[in-house]
């Protein structure tokens, strides 16, 4: 038989890279426009985004890191107790997993035949996917989180610093603020389809806030630039 393949089978790796590379577009652009902002020169720019870059790559790792892992260990005490709770009272844990059958709309007797059959395959594994929803596609793994999200931070802040290199200083903040926010749409379009969602809706979206978070942040520089 084909196995059908499914975009839910992305979700691990494809959350941690899109908010990696969006973090690392909006964060190194909002630092670069409120560097620029604040009068400083190109050398400037490019030392505040460099750092930003690094600081923020090894920031989103760890934090994804020890966030997933937070996730991985509740997942792992609570297969400890089902495996515990199995041997203590597997009469009860297969009614309580024939019950669970019986919600979603399995009549009682097929539901006690299924959950004596799940039972005698792999109980633990039929707990856990039934009772405690947790599978192969969705059960949290930490070092692939944080390698998706450093390199894609590492990826998106980069664009906005080749800008800063490039771009005249005269046209800085016009040119850093439209292709950063072109970079976000372009984000956006390409995690919907990787996603297998609709484009509109989370363009907007990373595009929305994106440009927020710019607009203020070059709007605190430009203050502090005017009180020094």
């Amino acid at each position: 038989m084909h196995a059908e393949s499914h975009q839910i089978a992305r979700i691990g790796w494809l959350r941690a890279a899109v908010l990696g590379a969006n973090d690392g577009i909006v964060s190194t652009a909002s630092l670069i426009l409120g560097v620029t902002a604040s009068g400083a020169d190109r050398q400037a720019l490019l030392v505040a985004g460099a750092a930003g870059l690094v600081a923020g790559a090894m920031s989103m790792a760890a934090g994804e890191y020890v966030s997933v892992s937070s996730q991985s260990d509740t997942e792992a005490a609570d297969l400890a107790r089902e495996r515990a709770e199995l041997v203590d009272d597997p009469e009860f844990e297969r009614a309580e997993l024939a019950a669970i059958y019986v919600g979603r709309g399995v009549d009682p007797a097929t539901a006690d035949l299924v959950a004596a059959q799940m039972m005698a395959h792999d109980a633990l594994g039929s707990h856990a996917r039934d009772e405690l929803h947790i599978n192969d596609l969705t059960a949290a793994k930490p070092l692939q989180a944080a390698l998706a999200s450093a390199l894609t931070f590492t990826v998106g802040a980069l664009l906005p610093l080749l800008l800063a290199g490039l771009l005249p200083m005269g046209s800085m903040v016009v040119g850093e603020a439209a292709g950063s926010i072109l970079f976000l749409a372009l984000l956006g379009a390409i995690s919907a389809r990787a996603g297998g969602a609709p484009v509109a809706r989370p363009v907007i979206r990373v595009v929305f806030w994106g440009a927020l978070a710019m607009a203020l942040t070059a709007g605190i520089g430009r203050l502090v630039g005017a009180a020094v």
